[in-house]
């Protein structure tokens, strides 16, 4: 009874201490983290909005959320597209970008979509305020080397760069409209998030403009 006590009270020490130990890495590290975190973000920023010297946030209510998922739900029906997996993002974050001297450029959407063949990803895109595409980053994406990783490849997201479209369409044979993509060979899957994606984030910035209100 004795010995069963003494490696009780053993293991209870040895968890305590590891314990304490995981908690003060995490909070010693803590501020690095977000510190990287923000400049990643910053740098996605720029890359989808160049000339961007600072920002405001934009506040955004349930009603843009419902607006989003509505709008990607009526063109699919309204247009005969079959997505491989049906909408399942979420807006993150929307800010305004502005140049140097204060004027705005247009809108930076941060979005989590949870259609990836890896679970989820997490990019933003750049979009001026009559709706044209100026780029897209990634914050957060872990899919297959050498298959959805693509997708993260020049030429795959300059498809999108400087376009004005009312929605983007992924065709596995051959884009040949302003509004289609080439798919990625064998990663349908991440090609439809993607897509949905940027989709989300034009009807996000079509609300926060007016014309969704």
């Amino acid at each position: 009874m004795k010995t069963i006590i003494k490696n009780t009270i053993i293991l209870f020490a040895i968890t305590l201490v590891a314990g304490l130990g995981l908690g003060f890495v995490y909070n010693v590290t803590s501020d690095a983290r977000a510190k990287q975190e923000e400049k990643t973000k910053l740098s996605a920023y720029e890359s989808v909005m160049p000339g961007m010297k600072n920002f405001e946030t934009v506040k955004l209510d349930s009603s843009c959320a419902k607006f989003v998922e509505s709008k990607v739900k009526e063109n699919e029906k309204t247009n005969n597209i079959s997505p491989i997996k049906p909408f399942n993002g979420t807006i993150n974050e929307a800010v305004l970008a502005k140049d140097k001297d204060g004027n705005d450029l247009g809108y930076i959407i941060t979005i989590t979509d949870k259609e990836a063949y890896d679970g989820s990803l997490q990019m933003t895109v750049g979009i001026k305020e009559d709706g044209t595409v100026m780029g897209i980053s990634f914050l957060s994406l872990s899919e297959t080397p050498g298959l959805g990783m693509k997708a993260d490849e020049e030429q795959f997201k300059s498809q999108f760069k400087n376009k004005k479209v009312d929605y983007f369409v992924y065709e596995k044979s051959g884009a040949e409209s302003n509004n289609e993509i080439d798919a990625i060979s064998s990663a349908t899957i991440t090609t439809n998030a993607v897509t949905h994606g940027v989709n989300a984030a034009i009807y996000c910035v079509d609300y926060i403009t007016g014309g969704g209100r």
